[in-house]
């Protein structure tokens, strides 16, 4: 008997559900990018570079849409996720990618929760440990609805535009140097490599990489046919977390450039209050929860899409599972408070160790698998800018396993 909470798989959606797929799966992506990482991330280069923290940005979204371009065209022409392509590219290569995933997925899915329980504080003044109690049922209720995948697509749409709503408006109060931050994206004062590729680490590492992707080809829409829709949604999914990346950058550019220093121990609030005052600090807490909370979703579906193949049980029981992934998240947060330094030094050095991976798996079917993608002609011109993504994934993946050093200090 099929579970009636998994995920709807249709054959062929007509045209308003394939839209909606789409626009689902584009925001998921983009939303699981969006998590209290970035948020802090953002914040604390833009106070270190200043405008020229434009720069930065603009190259790493360059770079991400030439990565999520390859994964999405793969993934969607072949109908099949990452683990599968993985296992009959390289047998065993799907299940060391889908391992990778799951445990990288499972500790970072401990400081989303974590995130969640620092919004709510900051929005109501909740308890840290209620706080992130209260947002793990608020997600496990998501996969206990009867259409569950539905219920993913809007949450991730509704709070996905309410972050970037709110962020302009605080972008447009803390009055930012627009015209110093435009000449410095291309004409930066400073250039730091290691930023670029700690904000392309973060949009597109880990299981963020294949978080629309899965989504997408499990609304049913795959194929050649569905090429161009294809390559819209990853362009566009990265462009609104490239948006939300420009618009934080804008609310937090305009309170160091009028020569306030932010708190070290939570600079992002700090921000958000100089520019809003009190209303500023609320603001904070909406939209760093609404970003967990996306993220806690984002990582416990993408997380257990990796273990769908493997068996017909969990294929069956995947909400199930899902519910479970996020329990066990919120549990190990509720125990230790968050995910502990050296556990999170180990699970970003795995999480580097997926992109170049899994990318590498999937531009290899593109080149010399034709028969995974039924036929289909991989473009040259893509296969070279996935080639070319796929090296600065190296240099990417050797930077975060050179950090294992901290675990032996």
């Amino acid at each position: 008997m099929t579970d009636r909470t998994t995920l709807e798989k249709p054959p062929s959606p007509p045209a308003r559900s394939r839209r909606a797929a789409l626009a689902g799966a584009m925001f998921l992506m983009a939303t699981s990018a969006i998590g209290p990482g970035f948020i802090t991330q953002t914040t604390v280069f833009t106070a270190k570079l200043g405008a020229a923290f434009a720069f930065a940005i603009l190259v790493s979204v360059l770079a991400d849409i030439a990565i999520q371009l390859n994964v999405w065209r793969v993934v969607g022409v072949s109908g099949m996720r990452a683990q599968e392509l993985g296992n009959r590219v390289l047998p065993g290569a799907g299940y060391g990618l889908a391992a990778l995933d799951v445990f990288g997925g499972l500790v970072f899915n401990i400081g989303n929760v974590a995130g969640t329980a620092l919004g709510l504080n900051a929005l109501l003044g909740l308890d840290v440990k209620l706080g992130g109690a209260l947002s793990a049922l608020v997600a496990i209720a998501v996969f206990l609805s009867r259409r569950a995948g539905v219920a993913m697509d809007r949450i991730v749409i509704v709070l996905g535009a309410a972050m970037i709503l709110l962020t302009l408006y605080v972008a447009f109060v803390s009055e930012p140097p627009l015209g110093d931050a435009l000449r410095q994206s291309v004409a930066p004062e400073t250039v730091d490599f290691l930023v670029i590729t700690t904000l392309i680490g973060g949009t597109v590492g880990g299981y963020i990489t294949y978080a629309g992707a899965h989504r997408m080809i499990e609304s049913g829409l795959t194929g050649a046919d569905n090429v161009r829709e294809i390559n819209r949604s990853a362009v566009t999914g990265i462009l609104v977390t490239g948006l939300m990346r420009v618009l934080l950058f804008l609310a937090v550019l305009g309170v160091v450039a009028g020569g306030v220093t932010l708190a070290k121990e939570n600079p992002p609030s700090s921000a958000f209050q100089h520019a809003a005052g009190g209303a500023g600090l609320r603001l904070f807490g909406v939209i760093m929860w609404a970003a967990a909370i996306t993220s806690v979703i984002g990582a416990s579906y993408t997380s257990v899409s990796f273990l769908v193949s493997f068996s017909t049980f969990v294929e069956r029981h995947r909400n199930r599972l899902v519910v479970a992934f996020i329990a066990v998240s919120a549990a190990i947060y509720l125990l230790i408070g968050t995910a502990p330094a050296k556990l999170l030094v180990l699970a970003g050095a795995l999480n580097g160790m997926i992109l170049p991976f899994g990318l590498g798996v999937l531009l290899w079917a593109a080149g010399r698998r034709r028969d995974l993608l039924g036929g289909y002609r991989y473009p040259v011109w893509l296969l070279a800018l996935g080639a070319a993504a796929w090296l600065l994934s190296l240099y990417l993946g050797w930077n975060a396993l050179s950090d294992l050093d901290d675990l032996w200090k």
